[in-house]
């Protein structure tokens, strides 16, 4: 999904299931005899590790619209079909950046723009990369608030569609939302390591898994009450699938991560890599398909835009999936957090022209106050802004950029550089194909922004 939490363990070691006790990982690397990217260093990570790292950077609380998603693009088979169709490119994707990486000695995603594309386009990426994890943390709160407003209405006994819980002071969605962000996000974000969060990321994964299993256990065997809507079996246009793009992207953007995962693995390389990541990418596919099936089968054109809330708030085994989901966001906003303060860190650094910060106090008032102001904002922004649908349309378009558009011309470059083997017709092929990905991912994030500023403007 959205997640990013390898983008500041740009360590090896940060990688490798070592088991060492208290292994700290600090938000930027070292030094750069410290980088994985550099020659002689291996990794220790096997390919069935980093198969479940993959597997852990993409899935997250992204599948909640995965049912919605299919609705929009006009059903089952159109849903389906349009997944396999951009899976070619995201492993492809996947792929191009770990070719690249190997060609610039890079290890980790923004490092290997910088240096295939230049400075103007490695800030680009960096700002978007910001822009992607702060959008992403945002929506990270509203979902908080969704599913707590569900678990407090079935506490309550409050009937179903009765907004009478948000009459008490305690169960105001603006309270609950600011009480469990202060009380576990903050102490969660401000800290410099974050080696602990990846025993809870894989928590939070299993926490996801826990919810396509009820999606599809709900299916099978339906509870009684559920409004079942029309269920479409084709799109009402073509135009109308591309809704359903940013989504997909969004559930399955975890390019960010996937350098540093690369360089982390024992015998790094491209023909291997493509093995581990066809394999994650095949066992999301199964997660968010069977989630996105089922929960569009289940409630037809009445499904939520946040597919537990279209069932009862009383339901046990769905509060459990909330609660899931609640622990997945609870662990997920501050590992994406640092991933943000790690590239506006690298920004700031950069602007000033000053090597990482060797004054401690300095640069512990710097990350205070890039932490606090962070959170303040987004908090500030998940109050206001209740549809979750309009956050993933704008983030999901920031995802397809690192899907298509950033691989694309880190594949450009690295075979421009490669001129005088231009005559070979494998050289025109992978350019031209680096070419195709950038006009996609500039259409799927034109569309998908443009798209969202219109419903904006229509409502």
């Amino acid at each position: 999904m959205a997640r990013c939490e390898v983008t500041v363990n740009s360590d090896q070691q940060d990688w490798g299931w070592n088991g060492k006790p208290g292994e700290q990982t600090s938000l930027l690397p070292s030094s750069p005899a410290d980088r994985p990217g550099d020659p002689g260093k291996r990794g220790g990570t096997p390919a069935y590790a980093a198969v479940f790292i993959v597997v852990n950077a993409a899935l997250g609380a992204g599948l909640l619209n995965f049912p919605y998603a299919f609705y929009m693009a006009g059903g089952v088979v159109a849903g389906i079909v349009l997944q396999m169709c951009l899976l070619l490119f995201i492993i492809a994707g996947l792929v191009v950046l770990a070719y690249c990486s190997q060609v610039s000695g890079k290890a980790t995603y923004q490092e290997v723009v910088r240096e295939a594309c230049g400075q103007v386009v490695g800030t680009v990426c960096d700002i978007l990369i910001a822009v992607y994890t702060f959008g992403t943390c945002i929506a990270f709160l509203i979902i908080v608030g969704d599913q707590l407003d569900k678990i407090l209405a079935a506490l309550m006994h409050t009937p179903e569609g009765d907004a009478s819980v948000n009459g008490h002071w305690y169960s105001d969605r603006k309270f609950t939302i600011s009480v469990i962000s202060i009380l576990v996000i903050l102490p969660l974000s401000i800290p410099k390591e974050i080696g602990f969060q990846k025993y809870a990321s894989t928590l939070s994964v299993l926490g996801t898994w826990y919810v396509t299993i009820i999606v599809i256990i709900k299916y099978i065997w339906p509870d009684k009450g559920i409004n079942t809507g029309d269920i479409p079996t084709s799109p009402s246009s073509w135009m109308a699938v591309f809704n359903a793009i940013p989504t997909i992207c969004f559930g399955f953007q975890c390019h960010v991560s996937s350098v540093p995962v690369f360089n982390s693995m024992e015998r790094p390389t491209v023909q291997r890599w493509g093995w581990v990541v066809t394999a994650a990418v095949v066992v999301c596919l199964f997660v968010y398909t069977g989630t996105g099936v089922c929960g569009f089968l289940t409630f037809g054109s009445s499904v939520n835009v946040d597919v537990l809330l279209s069932y009862p708030s009383a339901d046990v085994s769905v509060a459990v999936a909330r609660a899931s989901i609640i622990l997945c966001v609870l662990t997920s906003y501050p590992i994406l957090h640092f991933c943000g303060r790690a590239v506006i860190e690298g920004l700031w650094l950069r602007y000033k022209g000053e090597a990482l910060e060797v004054d401690r106090s300095r640069e512990r008032r710097r990350r205070v106050l890039q932490t606090v102001t962070w959170f303040v904002l987004t908090l500030i922004l998940g109050l206001f802004i209740p549809d979750i649908g309009k956050v993933i349309s704008v983030i999901g378009g920031l995802a397809a950029c690192f899907i298509f558009v950033f691989p694309g011309l880190c594949l450009i470059e690295a075979k421009l550089s490669e001129i005088r083997q231009s005559d070979s017709a494998s050289w025109w092929v992978l350019v031209l194909f680096g070419i195709f990905m950038v006009c996609l991912g500039g259409f799927i994030f034109g569309q998908s922004t443009v798209s969202s500023i219109y419903q904006d403007q229509r409502k």
